[in-house]
This record gives C-alpha cells, structure tokens and sequence, in this order.
C-alpha cells in the first residue's frame, strides 16, 4: 500500500509539471533602444489570470539565446512573469570566446550602456498586466550574474536577486544600506573565472554593505554548470553539470517562494 500511495504521488507531481509547461506561453519582444534593435523574450503561465511576480533574466556572454529562454519558460512554470532580455543587441549570439569577448567590451565601452538596457527591461517588465509591480527580481548567468549584482548594488528596486556561475568582482563596492535586494548566488568551486579571493572579496564586500545574501558553493563544478551546451565552446574552463544545474535551480525556486 505505500510503494502504491508512492507510485500515485509521483504521477500526482509528474503530472502537474507536465500541465505548468503545457500552459506556459511566450513570444518573441522585438524593441529598439537608443538606435540599437534588440530582442527579448517574455514567458508566463496562461493558467493562472491573477498578478505574479515578474523576474528578468540576462543572459552569459555568449549573447541571448536558448539558454535564457529555456530559464524564462522555468520561471513561467514555477508561476512567474519572466523577461529574458538582451544586452548586445538582436542577433548578436557568439560561437567563439573571443565573439563573447567583443560582444561584452561593445556593451561595456559606455557605462550607461547595461544599466540603461537594463532598466529598459524592467520598465518593460512592469508594464505586463500579469505582473504584480510590487514584486520584481532578477537573475543572470555569468556575465549576467555580473550584470544583475551590478544593479543590486547600485540600489535597483528589486526584491531578490539570483546568480548562477555569475562575476562577483567589481571596481565599485556597495555602499552601506545600498542593496535593497536580497541574494542569492551560486558558484562552483572548480570554477577558475570566479576563484575563491574573488568569492571571500565579495562575502566581505557584502557584509560591510549590510546586505542580506546566501552562497553557495558546489564543489568541483566549473564555469557555466547550467549550461548543456556548455562543452561545444571548447574551453577548460567551461562544463556542464547536471547535478549542480538541478540543485541549484532548486534553491533558486525555494528562495524565490520565500522571498518574492
């Protein structure tokens, strides 16, 4: 009777996964900021007609692809409005590391730039009738780790923030009482692009904000863990690892319920 009563549970849950996905909608937003044509891609779940939380989501240096679309239709499952957005402009996907190189230099020469792209999202995201307004994060994957803790410590309003293999460094500490969001990031520690001075520079940096933030590590997991595709850049550095990727999706979710 219990292996039984296991069997039904499991199908129970199989089951509702499998009806979230089915009723996950999305379409392609084709829109134009200061001349440069970009394209993002929104997602949610058409079952539910009341207001969510609404989460963007910025992309690795590789560019806007299926990666960040895939973590949008996760998010539209899980109940929320999600906006993969895009930093380099449409079209712009690297094959190459040296690509991925330009394409963030190009994106970086001005320093308006991210930010400016970045709120253009947000505000973008906020005008979804979907989305609950009061209730907003982020999350990003390498390069847009980087980009989401970025805005974090300029004070963006967001609820929560969430970074996977993400770029902890940066050349303007937070100020203290600066970050309004809480954290959430997640790192290997086989990682070489984010090695363990970078991590303890950024817990210390934290701690003398008073920000609110948790990380985790997992060890012997590389650079860009949730990426399948990870292994056809050809570099070291770079891998898959599908245990990490279901652990810390997990913990993303969990946080995301508690926090937003």
């Amino acid at each position: 009777m219990r292996i039984a009563r296991v069997v039904a549970l499991t199908a129970l849950i199989s089951a509702f996964a499998s009806s979230a996905f089915a009723a996950v909608k999305s379409r392609v937003v084709d829109y134009t900021l200061d001349g440069v044509p970009l394209q993002g891609y929104m997602a949610w779940n058409d079952a539910s007609k009341a207001k969510r939380p609404g989460v963007l989501i910025v992309h690795e240096w590789w560019g806007h692809n299926e990666h960040a679309r895939r973590a949008a239709d996760r998010l539209a499952a899980a109940g929320y409005v999600a906006f993969a957005l895009d930093m380099f402009g449409k079209g712009k996907l690297a094959a190459h590391p040296q690509d991925a190189q330009g394409f963030v230099a190009e994106s970086m020469k001005d320093p308006a730039t991210i930010p400016t792209r970045f709120n253009a999202a947000l505000a973008m995201l906020k005008q979804d009738l979907r989305v609950d307004t009061t209730r907003i994060g982020a999350i990003g994957y390498c390069f847009g780790g980087g980009v989401v803790l970025s805005m974090a410590r300029a004070g963006a309003p967001l609820k929560v923030v969430g970074t996977f293999h993400g770029s902890l460094a940066t050349d303007h500490a937070a100020e203290p009482g600066a970050i309004k969001a809480k954290l959430l990031v997640q790192t290997g520690d086989a990682d070489p692009f984010i090695p363990a001075d970078a991590v303890a520079a950024f817990e210390k940096e934290m701690t003398a904000a008073g920000a609110s933030y948790r990380l985790i590590h997992y060890p012997g997991v590389k650079h860009s863990f949730t990426n399948p595709a990870a292994g056809k850049y050809g570099m070291d550095a770079l891998a898959y690892n599908a245990d990490a990727e279901k652990k810390s999706w997990a913990e993303l979710i969990r946080f995301f319920k508690a926090e937003l």
